[in-house]
């Protein structure tokens, strides 16, 4: 298999060298060439059309936004944006989410050889699997709500589970949640850094409350809850009159929060009031419960893979957590029926 083709966008002669030094050393990448602003990376893009792109989003002159916003509407391809911005959740992570890029990476708080390492292998994964994922152009989110006027919803909760890719599909499913859906809980794993600029503008825009997730607050009918800190791990932690707790905790299997803690939790308190929708991603965090989750009688739905930014995580949720494979509209659809349905027995 031919080794992944980088082009790194950086105006920082020091981290041009960091970043090609770190993915130089991981086994089939390979970095053919470097730009220092947005004119070189126009003209090596168009000679020689790179797998992968890492560009920096504070550049001077036309920034990594514009020409983000430039190429995805020219000839997409697979731009991952690296910048400090990256680590405060900011709305330029999240603009460039929105704008196309496969993901953001933050950079090293110190530009020394051995922070760098640190983060090699994670980015190499990462650039992998944009090489392999696929490049889209930004789309708006449809407003159209996914039921009818005559949706009642039972006392359910639904979970929602992504990271790279997964924030453009949150935003997609909650802009056609009705204002009365189910409580939803919406982990982002390594994207949780975007939460807060996510929450900030959905909640202007969705027919469902739109909040961060904070310690012991109760899950509620019309609200969505987006898990952000990375230090907690979250679980829900009675049925009923449930709420989410967020709780001290080493990471597990690399991962804080944890999707498999958390849907550990919900199939423990909520069981087959619950629904599950596994959405783009990298890993498989989160795949391990779905068995113990349908055996509790909730449904466990996974995106289809080509429609995913990043397709492991919703091939894993398939293929080893058995969760059925739906488009994303009908994936949305499907976990508000659940609830539904349960009211309509009752």
């Amino acid at each position: 298999m031919p080794p992944v083709r980088v082009l790194i966008v950086d105006d920082s002669t020091t981290m041009r060298a960091l970043f090609t030094t770190i993915l130089e050393e991981a086994p089939g990448i390979t970095v053919i060439d470097h730009a220092a602003n947005a004119e070189e990376a126009r003209r090596l893009i168009a000679r020689d059309y790179p797998d992968v792109v890492t560009l920096d989003v504070e550049m001077p002159g036309t920034s990594g936004l514009e020409l983000l916003r430039e190429v995805m509407a020219e000839r997409p391809l697979p731009i991952i944006m690296l910048s400090s911005l990256t680590q405060k959740g900011s709305a330029a992570t999240l603009e460039a989410l929105e704008l196309g890029a496969y993901d953001c990476f933050p950079k090293p708080r110190a530009a020394t050889m051995e922070e760098f390492r640190k983060i090699g292998p994670r980015l190499a994964k990462l650039v992998k699997a944009a090489a392999a994922g696929k490049a889209v152009n930004a789309k708006a989110a449809s407003g159209e709500v996914l039921v009818g006027s005559d949706y009642m919803p039972g006392d359910g909760v639904i979970v929602l589970v992504g990271n790279t890719g997964g924030v453009e599909m949150v935003s997609a499913i909650v802009h056609r949640l009705p204002a009365n859906c189910p409580p939803v809980i919406v982990h982002l794993g390594d994207a949780h850094n975007v939460a807060d600029a996510l929450v900030e503008k959905l909640d202007k825009s969705a027919r469902p409350a739109v909040r961060a997730a904070y310690d012991g607050v109760p899950l509620e009918r019309g609200n969505v809850y987006v898990l952000r800190e990375a230090t907690r791990h979250a679980v829900v932690d009675r049925w009923p009159d449930a709420a989410i707790r967020l709780i001290d905790g080493e990471p597990i299997a690399g991962h804080r929060p944890s999707a498999n803690l958390l849907l550990q939790s919900v199939a423990k308190t909520a069981g087959g009031r619950a629904a599950v929708g596994m959405l783009s991603g990298i890993g498989d965090d989160g795949v391990a419960v779905l068995a113990a989750l349908r055996g509790a009688g909730a449904p466990t739905l996974a995106v289809l893979p080509d429609e995913a930014k990043a397709r492991e995580l919703p091939e894993q949720a398939a293929m080893i957590g058995g969760a059925t494979p739906r488009s994303l509209e009908d994936l949305g659809r499907a976990l508000l029926m659940h609830g539904a349905a349960a009211a309509m027995a009752a």
